[in-house]
């Protein structure tokens, strides 16, 4: 268990000692070699695990077997909840080192003298043979080893260490876990594509780094919180969630200039002054003030910019009524109305386009960052998860 440390294991713990009181002659009764008796009726060593946090046993043996030499065995199952610090640095390629040391507290090495009924290769061979299960852990062998210690300087008393090392299985890890982050990752560099001036794409990248958090609280759940050194794969996903935000703040930025240039063209549409020839007189309609056309009450001739000359009366309503008078009312009307609209449409193009050249200036500065920060993006990216990957498999 990585959040508490704790390993958990199934013993089958066979002990035997000899009785010296105990002996037989099988001939004597019957060829009989061997008895069970009550576990009450004789001694038992006094034998305890030094890791022990929780131990629960299977099903009780009241029994112990003797044989006629005076031979005690005792039989138990266990299932032992013990200690085990856990270096996680290369979660979930990891491999774990977990000790379970037998010892007595009582008897010291001059009344008890503890040896292990097996080898190191025998017991590794033994529990790959009864193990039934091993989820998500490879058993890659056992260590025995005997020794003494000292305690308070008042004698030795012996032990048996059992080095158990174990190796994750990380497929389950890297499916529910790892690849779930890349392809976050991924989505995150195909949200360049999306155009600036549309508002998915911030949002976009903003649901992509919540689900970078939600990854983030399951791996708090699953690592302890104690640990010597920084797991890779915490390095991992906070790497990836700073890239991640890094690009966020890049996409804030872009949007912003993109929207200094349509602000910039909002305004220059508002300034350019609509036509307002509807609401005019007719014989107001030739009003006008940059002098491209000029009207005037006074009776002369004036010339526009094209060339062409037109005949001004001294009043508006005195040459509206002689043109009247020889039937040409209609068409001048017309001609005044054609050139009205010809010269605001002038107007309107050349005001329009006065903004152009400056108007797309933040415009192009924001495609050029995009450009450049996607580059440092992808290969920064790609340098780190080789370098990671390295780290992992080394």
């Amino acid at each position: 268990i990585e959040k508490s440390q704790i390993f958990v294991s199934f013993l089958w713990m066979s002990v035997t000692w000899k009785n010296e009181l105990i002996s037989w002659k099988p001939e004597d009764f019957c060829g009989i070699t061997q008895v069970s008796l009550p576990r009450e009726m004789l001694w038992k060593p006094d034998l305890s695990i030094f890791e022990l946090t929780e131990k629960q046993s299977g099903l009780p043996s009241h029994y112990l077997c003797i044989t006629y030499k005076g031979e005690v065995t005792m039989e138990e199952d266990l299932r032992i909840d013990t200690t085990c610090t856990m270096d996680i640095h290369k979660f979930p390629f990891d491999t774990q080192r977990c000790e379970i040391t037998f010892s007595s507290i009582i008897h010291s090495s001059s009344e008890i003298k503890l040896i292990a009924a097996s080898n190191s290769s025998k017991a590794t061979q033994n529990s790959r043979t009864y193990m039934i299960s091993q989820g998500e852990w490879e058993l890659l062998g056992m260590n025995v080893t005997e020794g003494n210690f000292s305690y308070f300087e008042n004698g030795k008393w012996d032990f048996i260490k059992y080095t158990i090392s174990i190796r994750r299985m990380p497929l389950l890890h890297i499916i529910n876990f790892q690849l779930p982050v890349l392809f976050f990752l991924v989505l995150d560099l195909a949200s360049f594509f999306i155009p600036d001036t549309k508002g998915e794409k911030l949002s976009f990248k903003v649901t992509v780094l919540l689900a970078i958090s939600v990854l983030l609280l399951i791996l708090n759940d699953i690592l302890p919180s104690k640990s010597d050194q920084s797991p890779l794969i915490a390095t991992y996903v906070i790497f990836i969630f700073a890239f991640m935000l890094l690009s966020l703040l890049e996409t804030i930025l872009v949007t912003y200039l993109t929207e200094l240039d349509l602000g910039s063209e909002e305004q220059a549409g508002e300034n350019i002054p609509k036509s307002s020839f509807h609401s005019l007189k007719p014989e107001e309609l030739f009003s006008k003030q940059n002098g491209d056309i000029a009207l005037e009450k006074h009776g002369k001739r004036k010339h526009d910019s094209d060339g062409c000359t037109f005949s001004v009366m001294s009043s508006p309503s005195e040459s509206v009524r002689e043109l009247s008078g020889a039937g040409a009312t209609a068409d001048l009307h017309q001609l005044q109305l054609i050139l009205v609209h010809l010269q605001d449409l002038r107007q309107n193009v050349l005001l329009a386009l006065k903004p152009q050249g400056r108007g797309r200036y933040w415009g192009r500065v924001a495609k050029r960052i995009n450009a450049a920060f996607f580059v440092f993006y992808f290969c920064s990216i790609l340098l780190f998860l080789i370098l990671i990957t390295l780290e992992w498999t080394g």
